[in-house]
């Protein structure tokens, strides 16, 4: 070959390559851009800069300042969607900045499920030993209405008959001109988490005394932006909650997100999230941050439900699948009104939230500690150490180890480890699962699964116990 004709085909190959490239990132931005707001950054400046300074920030890029969440330094700032990348990009070697980065979408982990099949039996409270025919945690305690349990979600029905008199505290942190829950995932979650329970209506919630926060994070459509989660996390935090549950996720990771997360946790708080829905280890955010208990859900036989994410960021499963709960008392997306039946992460992280509330009842517990009374005490049903760490909670054991001072105590040889399964490669599907139509008897011994190795902590356990490690 002579060397003109190989350098005309060289640049051939390269005009075709740039072609194929342009033409790929055309139709790759939409996609990034419709994962966060196309107008919008957040932005975290150095505290060090004046007033002055920041100003001069703002005019530099043209930015107009939306919100602030000054707990975490946080600003919103709305900017010109046609060069949001390329200020992004700009901004990550400006010495004004700690960090810029776009406001991520969040979503609802629901998936509906036709209750036609099932009765009306709750049988998520009897598989985690909240109420039994035997061993009960409601015959040790029925909580306490002094713990706040924050549903950041699309907020929570406001005067619906099971959840009336529960709600002790409302902000919204979305664009939508009302905190009542239009489409209704809020309002499910909240009744399992603190239903009015022993009032021969309805369902029971977990928590039984505890009272709810109602922290509108997701719009009217079931989603919401990274900005709207900080902003009402943070305002929970600060208006007494102890628990903030949050049956939501986006797969972006954000600092953002995580300084709302670690402001909560620094401050006391419990986090609980949902693993995510997609049947994979795919992190899901913030469920995926070490300070958060992510949930990953079961069915009424103790098997992983198909849709489940799973893996070795995910802490421990909780019922969430045919899980019958509070509905809006008026239109909603699910098409049923005051009661109906979910199945998603979503509806497992309740379950754990609601545990939460009532161990934060029983007496001078900090964080850490509810967060170990939960793990340390969950069930080792099949797939624990392969799919989630701990195990399936169990609301009995964990009052009970508590009640009896049997609180684990970490020694720096030992934690529990796991090898995530392979990603599955069918599309995950929802088979519902029969319900008793009574209050079952205890449940068989399930298979008993591998025990956690002998192994050095892992870097989840060592962020959340640092003392430990």
């Amino acid at each position: 070959m002579s060397v003109e004709k190989f350098r005309i085909e060289t640049k051939s190959l390269v005009v075709t390559l740039i072609l194929v490239f342009n033409f790929l990132l055309f139709f790759r931005q939409p996609i990034i851009a419709a994962d966060f707001k196309d107008d919008q950054i957040l932005v975290k400046l150095n505290p060090s800069l004046s007033s002055a300074d920041r100003l001069s920030f703002h005019r530099d890029i043209s930015g107009f300042k939306l919100k602030v969440v000054p707990e975490i330094a946080l600003e919103v700032l709305q900017v010109n969607s046609s060069g949001l990348l390329k200020t992004l990009d700009r901004l990550k070697s400006d010495p004004r900045v700690i960090y810029a980065e776009p406001n991520y979408l969040a979503t609802t982990y629901e998936l509906s499920n036709d209750p036609a099949v099932l009765n009306n039996s709750e049988w998520g409270v009897y598989k985690i030993k909240a109420a039994d025919a035997n061993r009960s945690a409601w015959n040790l305690t029925h909580g306490s209405k002094e713990v706040k349990v924050a549903v950041v979600d699309t907020g929570i029905d406001q005067n619906h008959e099971d959840l009336g008199g529960k709600i002790v505290g409302q902000k919204n942190c979305t664009s939508s001109n009302t905190s009542d829950d239009l489409y209704g995932h809020g309002t499910h979650v909240a009744g399992t988490i603190a239903a009015l329970t022993n009032n021969a209506k309805g369902v029971a919630g977990v928590g039984y005394n505890t009272t709810l926060i109602n922290a509108k994070a997701l719009g009217d459509n079931g989603s919401g932006y990274y900005s709207w989660i900080a902003e009402c996390i943070v305002w929970s935090t600060d208006n007494g909650a102890k628990v903030i549950s949050m049956s939501l996720g986006g797969s972006s990771s954000s600092k953002a997100m995580e300084d709302a997360i670690n402001y909560a946790w620094n401050k006391g708080v419990v986090l609980v999230a949902a693993a995510g829905n997609s049947g994979n280890t795919n992190p899901s955010y913030p469920g995926y941050f070490s300070q958060v208990i992510s949930v990953a859900a079961t069915d009424s036989n103790d098997a992983k439900a198909s849709f489940s994410n799973f893996g070795s960021w995910v802490d421990v499963a909780a019922p969430g699948v045919s899980i019958y709960s509070t509905l809006p008392n008026h239109q909603n997306a699910f098409k049923k009104l005051n009661y109906g039946y979910l199945s998603g992460t979503s509806m497992a992280t309740p379950h754990v939230a609601g545990l939460a509330g009532l161990l934060f009842s029983l007496g001078n517990l900090d964080n850490q500690k509810v967060v170990r009374l939960i793990e340390e005490n969950s069930d080792r049903i099949s797939e624990t150490g392969s799919s989630w760490i701990w195990g399936r909670i169990n609301v009995y054991k964990s009052v009970t180890a508590f009640l009896e001072g049997q609180l684990f105590t970490p020694t720096p040889t030992l934690a529990p480890t796991i090898t995530p399964s392979p990603k599955p490669t069918a599309t995950p599907t929802l088979t519902p699962t029969s319900v008793p139509a009574s209050i079952p008897a205890a449940p068989t011994a399930p298979t008993a699964p591998k025990s956690p190795s002998k192994t050095p902590f892992t870097s989840r356990f060592c962020s959340r116990y640092p003392q430990f490690c």
